[in-house]
């Protein structure tokens, strides 16, 4: 390369990518990035000062975009970081082309064609100082894995080499390996149309052992993925795992293996398939703060209520962003006749005409289902009924690992047992349970008493107004107004409960009065 350059080094020349020559000199292509590779060997011979590949996307990714729509461009990563990424699924370039520039420290610059002017992101030996803990998350779609255990893989030396030195010969790749500190088992993954083969080799192998009852049978699961963080600043800094398992704990993913090497650049987590996409976006908005964190509301009621929440939601957008680091976004709405679905987030200049357009008609138990089949990342329920109906679906609710957020006070006032059931829900599986409005309206009062009980005071008396309906009505009935007429206009002002006979009754009184009892911790029930 260097003399054919030299021949011709006062010539622009255009090399055809993707095509070499093997051993005996027949034309053969270098396969997958082949153009890309040809590109950095040419580099490497000729010492470039940079390496460019040019392609359809802004550069390295924090994510993977079609999964993360919050995904953002890195202006630099470190080959090693690159490498990583690149091994678990980043797509924009193979690590194989980063090797001929490794090895002679040339910069590789990602731009993109249809965006020249953007600077891309630049692969270079050292990166300058970041303030980013991580540099992307990246991921293997589907992968199947391998679980290996028995009293005689403990102390045995060998025991390893002979598995993976098996699986090496028939041309098996092993993605990931992880085993126990008691050696009692090892699990490892691979492409799933090599698990049946690579379970039936196994049992050969270790044959005596499987009858010796020394090993189990070999186990393999399918249906999986791998989720992958890397980042050189992950070295040595506390912290960065617990943030992971929370995110994901936080969103019902279970983690069925973890790899992390020594180097600490890359923590990888074997995951189920279907909960890719939430994990994904999840750990994206826990380690990239500087990008607002998503809420997925799913709202149960278009009334007086839900209509003044979606007011509140559009006025105070810009707020939540710039103050709170919070992106509502509205998945669902359901109202008695139709409901409406979408991932992206539903308009809020327009949700009621988009409501009123859908072909979907309204049925509570398809909305829940719906909600759960989304699968999406920080998911709230919201009900702004005041219906028993939805009270039912609370703790499925909670077993998904969705939050809820209501107005409806039959949930908290009904059975002491449902009341336990539902905080006990809540807390077992790592979500919230908000319920603020069933008492004093917008007043903080459930949290100001919850923070009391926590500091270690004990409620000995609660004196109160509880009903607006009832004090609005004390106020206006005199002289000679009609009492069907103040009633009607406290309704009209929004004070009464959709059904005013709740105020009337003292239902709507002793529903708040008996929340307040129980926050206080008292085990009350209705009489």
């Amino acid at each position: 390369i260097q003399i054919f350059y030299q021949q011709k080094q006062h010539q622009i020349l255009f090399v055809t990518g993707f095509i070499g020559s093997n051993e005996t000199g027949r034309i053969t292509t270098l396969g997958r990035g082949g153009s890309d590779y040809t590109a950095a060997i040419f580099g490497s011979a000729l010492n470039a000062q940079e390496i460019q590949i040019w392609t359809d996307v802004n550069g390295m990714m924090t994510a993977d975009p079609r999964m993360v729509k919050k995904a953002f461009p890195l202006p630099e990563l470190s080959y090693t970081e690159a490498m990583e990424l690149s091994y678990f699924g980043a797509k924009v370039i193979y690590p194989p082309t980063m090797i001929p520039a490794f090895l002679k420290r040339i910069p590789i610059s990602i731009k993109n064609t249809f965006q020249p002017a953007f600077p891309g992101t630049v692969i270079k030996h050292d990166c300058g100082p970041s303030n980013l803990t991580i540099k992307g998350i990246s991921s293997i779609n589907e992968i199947s894995i391998i679980n290996l255990e028995g009293s005689g893989m403990v102390g045995k030396a060998g025991f390893s080499g002979r598995l993976f030195s098996l699986l090496a010969r028939e041309q098996i790749n092993v993605i990931l390996i992880t085993q126990s500190s008691s050696e009692h088992s090892i699990t490892f993954a691979i492409r799933p149309e090599d698990a049946l083969k690579a379970q039936h080799l196994i049992e050969q192998e270790f044959d005596l052992e499987l009858h010796a009852k020394k090993l189990e049978y070999p186990v393999f699961e399918q249906n999986l993925s791998i989720l992958a963080i890397v980042g050189e600043n992950m070295k040595q800094t506390p912290g960065i795992s617990g943030k992971l398992f929370h995110a994901l704990g936080r969103n019902g993913v279970n983690v069925r293996a973890i790899a992390q090497g020594s180097s600490e650049y890359n923590i990888s987590v074997v995951i189920s398939r279907p909960d890719l996409g939430k994990a994904l976006n999840a750990v994206h908005d826990a380690f990239f703060i500087e990008l607002n964190k998503t809420l997925n509301a799913f709202c149960l009621g278009t009334g007086n209520i839900g209509k003044t929440l979606f007011n509140q939601l559009q006025a105070n957008s810009q707020f939540l962003k710039d103050h709170n680091g919070i992106q509502v976004k509205i998945a669902g709405i359901s109202n008695t006749r139709k409901m409406v679905f979408d991932a992206d987030g539903l308009s809020l200049d327009n949700w009621q005409e988009t409501l009123e357009a859908s072909s979907e008609t309204a049925e509570l138990e398809l909305f829940v289902a719906r909600m759960r089949e989304m699968n999406l990342p920080n998911a709230v329920f919201i009900d702004n009924t005041a219906s028993p109906k939805p009270i039912a679906f609370y703790e499925e609710i909670f077993k998904s690992n969705i939050s809820i957020v209501t107005c409806n006070k039959i949930g908290n006032s009904g059975s002491f047992e449902q009341y336990k059931k539902f905080k006990d829900a809540a807390r077992n599986h790592g979500v919230d349970f908000y319920y603020e409005t069933n008492v004093g309206a917008g007043l903080p009062i459930i949290r100001t008493l919850k923070d009391l009980m926590v500091s270690g005071d004990r409620v000995l008396k609660i004196e109160a107004i509880l009903s607006g309906t009832i004090s609005f009505i004390f106020n206006n009935f005199k002289d000679d107004a009609n009492f069907h007429d103040v009633v009607k206009e406290a309704q009209e002002k929004g004070y009464t409960e959709p059904d005013p006979r709740d105020d009337l009754s003292g239902m709507d009184f002793m529903r708040k009065m008996l929340i307040l009892a129980r926050d206080a911790g008292y085990p009350l029930e209705t009489s």
